[in-house]
């Protein structure tokens, strides 16, 4: 276990700088200063995060482009006719205008009811059942707010699914280091689920962190133990880091079996 902490830290510390961001979904969080905008921002972005990196790049952007310098006072100031038409030729893979407007739809209700999108989590988050599956079915639960035309962008975790880019815009919001913001307080990065996609699920597997046939919920807990383990306080520390070595291929260099199998 030393020696593979020891090759995660090492890329870790590689890959721990904002240079490395881009591509990434990530990107657009960074270019909003205000705490409110990021996380906004942040739940279009990783709902759309499936695909090749750079049709999501692009269908991000062409949603917040219209939006001006804060989405979160676009998405408060505007309504559904206004979306409609804005939108209207909006498509990213599944993902159609109905689900967009849908999603702004539910994002819009939870800023008017609750303020943030990070108290609306934060309600859910219970001393009695600290899961972060709990207060994330919760979450979801809440922007749905009893629609169910856009479950593929906000699955329910209960479901069995990894949902993996709903754990990807919780490291977001909860962790904070060079590469992650983290605007949200009072949560423990201790808490966060790995963002599990079938690229991280082959690395995973091949370094022996699991031995699930596929990438599904249980699978995404397996690893996270193996992983907190490793760092209790900060199991998904290795997430970004990881997922950066299949990105930039060059750089894609494996552990020696020594350090595999000890």
């Amino acid at each position: 276990m030393k020696a593979i902490k020891a090759w995660l830290d090492a890329i870790y510390h590689k890959y721990n700088h904002p240079r490395w961001i881009h591509p990434d979904p990530l990107e657009f969080v960074h270019r909003y200063g205000n705490h409110l905008d990021q996380e906004v921002v942040g739940l279009i972005a990783s709902s759309l995060a499936y695909g090749r990196v750079t049709l999501i790049l692009s269908s991000v952007e062409s949603i917040l482009q219209p939006m001006g310098i804060s989405p979160r006072d676009f998405v408060l100031a505007t309504d559904e006719h206004l979306w409609s038409t804005l939108y209207r030729d909006f498509k990213h893979r599944f993902t159609t205008v109905d689900h967009l407007i849908g999603l702004l739809r539910g994002v819009k209700k939870a800023l008017s009811r609750y303020g943030t999108l990070g108290e609306c989590f934060s309600l859910h988050m219970d001393k009695a059942n600290p899961s972060i599956i709990h207060a994330l079915g919760g979450f979801v639960r809440d922007l749905r707010n009893g629609e169910t035309c856009y479950n593929s962008l906000l699955p329910l975790p209960e479901k069995g699914s990894a949902c993996k880019r709903l754990h990807l815009f919780l490291r977001w919001m909860i962790r904070r280091d060079s590469v992650d913001p983290g605007p949200w307080e009072g949560i423990s990065p201790s808490v966060l689920v790995i963002p599990l996609d079938t690229h991280m699920y082959r690395i995973c597997s091949t370094l022996g962190m699991t031995s699930r046939k596929s990438a599904d919920q249980k699978c995404a807990m397996e690893i996270t133990e193996y992983f907190r383990n490793i760092c209790p306080e900060d199991p998904v520390k290795y997430d970004f880091c990881l997922s950066r070595l299949g990105i930039r291929q060059e750089d894609f260099v494996m552990p020696e079996d020594s350090i595999l199998n000890p």
